[in-house]
Parts: structure tokens; C-alpha cells; sequence
């Protein structure tokens, strides 16, 4: 069956948990050789926390590529994109011809594993997509201190949503726009009324009739995933939303325990939204801090992204702190790259700041505190134009319970702020499978290469058995993943049948770690100057003295490269 057949809309459409799951188990009973679909964590909601295995011989260990998407409640569109990039995958084995990538780059995708979680947060998702609710990961709060006043969000007048609501207040912050009716902008000394206050939809738990608190946006549901990953973990008071301890929260335990579990994953593409912005290792360090090697790597990466999505990239320390000098804690693409040794990446989906004209700050996280009443009113015509007034509601009159005559509605960020409008979805679910396939093409690659047998006399043989990486990255993945343990070099062993080993203590061999091809970007490499490349750092040997006839069985590589077999008749 066409996989266009198979497509549930996830391309111009959100797609809710039980949708998202029906698209999973299309792709898995249609193509069963090609797609396992698995349960890593199960939600307090009972929700799984699914991940598709892409790939000829799933079971087979070889370098593999983990896609997530979703972690964050409202970013839905990295759900979108993941399962875009899972169908890509799955073209290249089913309908190749339908890619745009050289037949090169194709033979190499077709002996690349994915593991794909589109949507590490399916009860948070939920939750933004019945309710249209803030949530920053999950909706659930186990916290034991909960006497101060807070708010709690929730549907107020009946209407199934939770948006916002605004009270008339002299005090208030906002204004209304004279360029736009109802749209609330940030208050001016010009501004002569009326003033307002605006709140999340929801009430007050313990409220004294008197002081209203200042809403927060981890106030009733206090995780965010983003901060719970064991990479530089730190508690609650010293960065908000870590939760408990480090993987208290289960899908980031799943998570984590799924990447132990599969050192062969060399690169990892963590999806969120919005900005339009690729954010590249390091997270607490500047450049100068970072393995050379490595940043290298990564200038691939960014011509990639540049050329096929507009996206620029950053250093996640020098562009994309929210404080300065307070680097992010238990973040899952540096426990990615510091921890699990892949080429990581974290990708703010929808250039929402480029739709609005906005010029570049001198730090790309600026933006978001830099959008002016005029872009805010920019925006509100392009909602009302082009995507169906999604994000500016009217809003209703209502009578609140606490605070008495209030009106709701208003914001509706979920199409249009905090994802892409779903005629422009298709368009960056392409570009970014564009870059991801491309990435997925520098994957190490074990093959046994020559194969010379010597008679040396009475009866035995010598057999050597040349392993050779023709891949561009190295068996190690990125350069600076050589320190870490679980990392191991390669290594060979040999079984013998009807014949046997002279040296048996010879079966095993470690052949040590073997470079790829590949250096990266503005290296030097293509400048004439001192011609020269590195030695045969590519291949090891085996070597192995046989007595007799009968067959000599090799397999090597290591647990992060793959393995590689041969049967050697003697």
C-alpha cells in the first residue's frame, strides 16, 4: 500500500493521541518488516509514550537516529514534523524515487535505524488540544506545598476552552490597540484607557477575596520535561520545572532509559517550537569551550539547515540563555551531546519573528522579549487575513465566581503563536525531513573489506581480515564521544568450525576506534597548501593463524558502529 494512502493528515493537521496512534500502527501493519512500533512509558493519564523503529532488521544493531518532537504541551507542530520525517524514512526503502536525495546518499539511509517519538508528552498535548489550555509539559502536579495562592486553569464559562481572561483595571498593564479591535498591547504613557489585567482562564484556589496572585506559567503544573534529563540537573529553586529529582517524570525516564539501552543512536534531533532557529551544543560553555572537531560537525549541520529551511543556528550558550551566565539545567539535547555522545540538536520550529519583519537582535532569544506593539498589530491583521482569526478570538462577557464581571476568550495561541497555521505545516514538515535525511547520511559504516590468506606450512594459515569504516563520521560518532565509557573501541571475534585457532587466546581482537571520511566544515581540508589527508586511520586488521580446514566465522565492530560478519572458508 502507498504510504500516501496510509497518511493521516498529520501534514495539515494536529493530530490528537488516538489519531497520532492510528497513523504509528498503519505504518507497522502495512509494513511490518519495516516498522515496530514501541511503548518506552506509559503517562499517569494512561497514555503510551510511543516510538517507531524504522528499518530493515530492527533487531540489528547499527548507527541509528532518535527524532522526538511534542515534549513541550503546545508545540505540536514537532509532532508533525516527526512523523514526516518517520514516513521519509520509510520512502526511502518503499518509494525512493519520490525523494529528492542522490542515489549516494540513498544507499546509505537504507542501512540507517530511526527511532522516532513524535510526541513525548501525549497528555500534555491532549490537554492543549481539547482545551486549548497553557501547559508548559504535563498536566499534573504532585507537589506536597500547595497552600499559597495560586491560579488553576481551567473552563470557566462552559464553552469546553481555557483561554484568557482580561479585567478593567487602572492598573492594568495592557491597553487596547487602536489599529485592531479587542487586541490587548502592552500599556504606553500615551495610552488613556481603558486599562486591563489579563489572567488565564480558571480560578483561584485558596483566594481571600482580595489580593489576586500573579499568574505563573509552571503555577498548576509545575514540570517541565525539558528540565527533568539527568545532563547538569539541578532542583526546583535553582531551575524551575526540574521536578523531583532527575527523570522523577516518566517520559523522561523512558526516554532516558531507552538511550542507555541503545548506544548506537550517533545523532539526535529534538524538535520544538517556535522561532526559527536551530540551537547547537554548547549549552554551558561558549565556543571556545567546545571540542573543535565537533563544531566542525556541526557547520555541516547549519549549511544544511540554512539551505533548505532559512533556519539560522546558535550556540545554545552564546544565543539562547534566558539569563545570562544561567545556562539551562537537565535539558535533553545536552544530555544527548554530554552524555550519550550524539550529534544533537534542538530545532524552535515556525519563523514567526521573520513573518513579522522583525530585524535580528544581537542574540536570537532577544526576539522573543523584542516584539512591539506594532508587530503585535502586524500579527493581528495576519491572524484575521490568513489563518481564520485562530489566534484572536473575540471575546465574551462573563460573570466570574471571584472576580466578578470579567470577558473571555481573546488568545488563543495554539495556531499561529506556538505552531505554524496549518496551510503552512506541509511546507515545514519538507524542510526540516530535508535536513534530517541529510544528517542521517553521516552515519559511521562497518564493511569487511579485503580478505588475504597465506599458507605459512604444516597445515596452517594465516587469515587477514581488513575492517574498514567508509562512512563519514568516525565508529565513535562526534570526536569528543571517544571519552565516554560505554563508547567502546572496535573490536573482532572469530569462531572457527572443523579447523581451530592456533593462538585460541587470539579470538578476540580489539581493533580500536576506526575515523570516517568526514571533517565538517571550514576545516582547511580544501585549501592546496600542504597537501595531505589522514593515514589509514579508517581500517584495522584481524589477523588469525588457522590450523586446518574448515570455515573461520568474523564479526566486528561495537555496540555503538554495528556489526559487521564474514564466513572465511579455510
Amino acid at each position: 500500500m502507498a504510504l500516501s494512502d496510509l497518511a493521516r493528515d498529520f501534514r495539515s493537521a494536529y493530530l490528537d493521541h488516538e489519531e497520532l496512534t492510528a497513523q504509528l500502527r498503519a505504518w507497522e501493519a502495512a509494513h511490518p518488516h519495516l516498522c515496530r512500533v514501541q511503548s518506552i512509558a506509559v503517562t499517569p493519564e494512561g497514555r503510551d509514550v510511543w516510538v517507531a523503529i524504522i528499518g530493515v532488521e530492527p533487531d540489528r544493531i547499527r548507527p541509528a537516529m532518535w527524532i522526538d518532537g511534542n515534549m513541550h504541551a503546545a508545540e505540536l507542530a514537532g509532532s508533525s514534523v516527526a512523523l514526516a520525517i518517520a514516513e521519509d524514512a520509510l520512502r526511502v526503502h518503499l518509494e525512493p524515487d519520490s525523494l529528492d536525495l542522490s542515489p549516494a546518499m540513498l544507499e546509505r539511509l537504507r542501512d540507517v535505524l530511526w527511532y522516532v517519538c513524535p510526541r513525548i508528552s501525549p497528555d500534555g498535548g491532549e490537554a492543549v488540544l481539547r482545551t486549548g489550555r497553557s501547559v508548559r509539559s504535563v498536566p499534573r502536579d504532585a507537589r506536597v506545598e500547595r497552600g499559597q495562592p495560586r491560579w488553576i486553569h481551567g473552563d470557566v464559562d462552559g464553552d469546553g476552552l481555557s483561554l484568557a481572561m482580561r479585567v478593567q483595571d487602572a492598573g492594568g498593564e495592557f491597553a487596547l490597540a487602536r489599529e485592531f479591535p479587542g487586541l490587548l498591547v502592552e500599556r504606553t504613557l500615551d495610552d488613556e484607557g481603558p486599562f486591563y489585567k489579563v489572567y488565564p482562564e480558571g480560578h483561584i484556589e485558596h483566594f481571600d477575596g482580595k489580593r489576586v496572585p500573579s499568574p505563573y506559567f509552571l503555577g498548576d503544573n509545575p514540570i517541565d520535561l525539558n528540565r527533568n534529563f539527568p545532563w547538569s540537573w539541578a532542583p526546583g529553586h535553582e531551575q524551575a520545572g526540574a521536578g523531583a529529582f532527575a527523570t522523577s517524570e516518566p517520559e523522561a525516564r523512558g526516554i532516558t532509559e531507552f538511550a542507555v539501552a541503545h548506544p548506537e543512536i550517533f545523532a539526535w534531533v529534538d524538535f520544538h517550537t517556535f522561532g526559527g532557529v536551530l540551537i547547537r551544543p554548547l549549552g554551558h560553555a561558549p565556543d571556545s569551550k567546545m571540542d573543535q572537531e565537533d563544531l566542525a560537525l556541526y557547520r555541516q549541520v547549519e549549511a544544511w539547515m540554512t539551505e533548505h529551511t532559512g533556519y539560522p543556528t546558535v550556540s545554545g550558550h552564546d544565543e539562547f540563555l534566558y539569563e545570562p551566565d544561567k545556562p539551562l539545567r537537565g535539558d535533553i539535547a545536552d544530555f544527548a551531546y554530554n552524555q550519550r555522545g550524539a550529534l544533537s540538536y534542538t530545532v524552535e520550529l515556525w519563523d514567526l519573528f521573520a513573518r513579522l519583519g522583525m530585524p535580528r537582535p544581537p542574540k536570537f532569544a532577544q526576539f522573543y522579549e523584542r516584539v512591539t506593539r506594532a508587530d503585535l498589530v502586524k500579527l493581528a491583521w495576519w491572524d484575521r487575513d490568513e489563518n481564520e482569526g485562530k489566534t484572536f478570538p473575540p471575546w465574551r462577557p462573563y460573570e466570574h465566581p471571584q472576580l466578578g464581571r470579567v470577558e473571555i476568550g481573546g488568545i488563543d495561541a495554539r495556531v499561529g503563536i506556538w505552531n505554524p497555521p496549518l496551510h503552512e505545516l506541509a511546507a515545514v514538515c519538507a524542510s526540516q525531513a530535508h535536513v534530517v535525511l541529510r544528517v542521517a547520511t553521516l552515519a559511521p559504516r562497518l564493511k569487511i573489506g579485503r580478505v588475504v590468506r597465506r599458507p605459512v606450512g604444516q597445515g596452517i594459515t594465516r587469515v587477514e581480515v581488513k575492517i574498514e569504516n567508509d562512512g563519514y563520521l568516525g565508529t565513535f560518532g562526534v570526536p569528543s564521544a571517544k571519552k565516554l565509557d560505554f563508547n567502546e573501541p572496535c573490536y573482532a571475534t572469530a569462531r572457527v568450525e572443523r579447523c581451530e585457532l592456533v593462538d585460541p587466546g587470539a579470538a578476540h581482537q580489539v581493533l580500536g576506534h576506526l575515523d570516517g571520511w568526514g571533517h565538517g566544515l571550514h576545516t582547511g581540508l580544501n585549501l592546496p597548501a600542504y597537501p595531505g589527508t589522514r593515514g589509514t586511520t579508517n581500517a584495522g586488521w584481524a589477523v588469525y593463524l588457522v590450523r586446518g580446514t574448515g570455515t573461520l566465522d568474523i564479526r566486528a565492530g561495537s555496540c555503538r558502529a554495528g556489526f559487521v560478519t564474514a564466513r572465511i572458508e579455510i
